[in-house]
C-alpha cells in the first residue's frame, strides 16, 4: 500500500512513515519552547532558581490570601496606596437628612479604595434612612464619591394612640413628629387616617372657609370623617356624600351664621337630616329663655 507525498511526486510506504502526534492547542507553546531549549536554539533566563522561588512564593501568597478570605483587604490596601483611596464625598439634595447619617451609611474607614467600594450596597443603605425617598451613589475616579438624595415630603401629622408621626401623601410614616416647623401641617387622627388623609384634605381644600378653620380630621371606624374646627365645633360627615354635606354647612352658615353659633356638633350623617348639639352654656341660656317664656305665658293666663 502506497501514498503520495505532497510536493514530491514520490511514492512512500505508509508502514515506514513516522506516526504524527497532534498536540492540544494549550500545550503547543510549552512544547515548542521545550524543543527549542533541547535543540540549543533558546536559553534559560538568568537566575532561573531565584525566579522559580519568587513565583512559588507569589503563588503560595495568593493561595493563602484566597484561602483565608483576605483578598478584599489586600486589594483595598494595594489600590488605596496607589492613589484610589476615597478622599472626597459630595452630597446634594438633602434637607432633613443629616450628612453625618449619610456618611455613616457609606461604611468608609479612612482607607477605603474607590475600586473596591460597592456603590450599589451603599445606595441601598442610604435609602433606609427615614427621610430618603431615593438615592444615587456614583464613583468618580480617582478618589471621589458623589451622592444625590431625593427626600420625601411631610404631608400631615398622624396621631395614632398617644404617638404623633409625620407621614407623606401616600400615608407612609416618615419619622416621629418632634420639630415645631411642621406644626402647621394638618392633623389626622385614628386608624386608617394616614392612608385616607389625601382624599379628605383635597376635598376640604375646595371649601376655603372650612379648610381655614379646620384643626383636625378624625377618622371614625375607618369609614367616615369628623372635622374639628378651631372653635371646638365638630362637623360629622356622612360615609358617602361628604361634599354635599360641606355645601349644606356653608349654605347654613351664609344664612344663619352656623359656624359662629354656640354649637358643639353639627351632625350630617343621616341624609336629609341635620342635628345640632348645643354647648352647655347655650343649653343653660335656652332653658332660662324657655322658663321665662313659660312664666310670661302663665302670667298672661292668670290675668285673663
Amino acid at each position: 500500500m502506497f501514498a503520495m507525498t505532497p510536493g514530491t511526486g514520490r511514492k512512500q510506504n505508509v508502514k515506514d512513515a513516522a506516526p504524527r502526534i497532534v498536540v492540544p492547542r494549550l500545550l503547543r507553546r510549552p512544547v515548542r519552547m521545550t524543543r527549542r531549549l533541547l535543540a540549543g536554539e533558546a536559553s534559560l533566563p538568568r537566575y532561573p532558581f531565584q525566579l522559580a522561588m519568587a513565583l512559588l512564593f507569589a503563588a503560595t501568597g495568593i493561595y493563602g490570601m484566597v484561602l483565608g478570605a483576605h483578598t478584599p483587604a489586600v486589594v483595598k490596601s494595594i489600590t488605596a496606596a496607589s492613589g484610589f483611596a476615597i478622599d472626597d464625598v459630595r452630597i446634594s439634595g438633602q434637607s432633613e437628612t443629616s450628612e453625618i447619617d449619610i456618611l455613616g451609611q457609606l461604611g468608609l474607614d479612612g482607607g477605603t479604595s474607590l475600586i473596591g467600594f460597592d456603590s450599589v450596597a451603599a445606595r441601598d443603605r442610604i435609602a433606609e434612612l427615614p427621610w430618603v425617598g431615593s438615592a444615587s451613589v456614583r464613583k468618580i475616579y480617582p478618589d471621589r464619591v458623589q451622592i444625590t438624595i431625593t427626600e420625601r415630603k411631610a404631608y400631615a401629622i398622624w396621631q395614632h394612640g398617644s404617638r404623633l408621626s409625620l407621614v407623606d401623601k401616600a400615608g407612609e410614616p416618615i419619622t416621629d413628629f418632634q420639630d415645631g416647623k411642621f406644626a402647621r401641617l394638618p392633623l389626622v387622627v385614628g386608624y386608617g387616617a394616614a392612608q385616607k388623609a389625601a382624599a379628605i384634605l383635597d376635598e376640604v381644600e375646595r371649601f376655603p372657609k372650612i379648610a381655614a378653620r379646620a384643626k383636625g380630621y378624625i377618622r371614625v371606624a375607618d369609614r367616615r370623617w369628623d372635622i374639628r374646627l378651631e372653635n371646638g365645633l365638630t362637623l360629622r360627615l356622612p360615609e358617602h356624600g361628604s361634599e354635599a354635606a360641606l355645601l349644606q354647612i356653608l349654605e347654613l352658615d351664609r344664612k344663619h351664621g352656623l359656624l359662629s353659633r354656640d354649637v358643639t356638633v353639627v351632625d350630617l350623617r343621616v341624609p336629609d337630616r341635620l342635628v345640632l348639639k348645643l354647648s352647655p352654656q347655650a343649653v343653660t341660656h335656652r332653658n332660662a329663655a324657655m322658663k321665662q317664656r313659660m312664666e310670661s305665658v302663665s302670667g298672661k293666663g292668670k290675668r285673663i
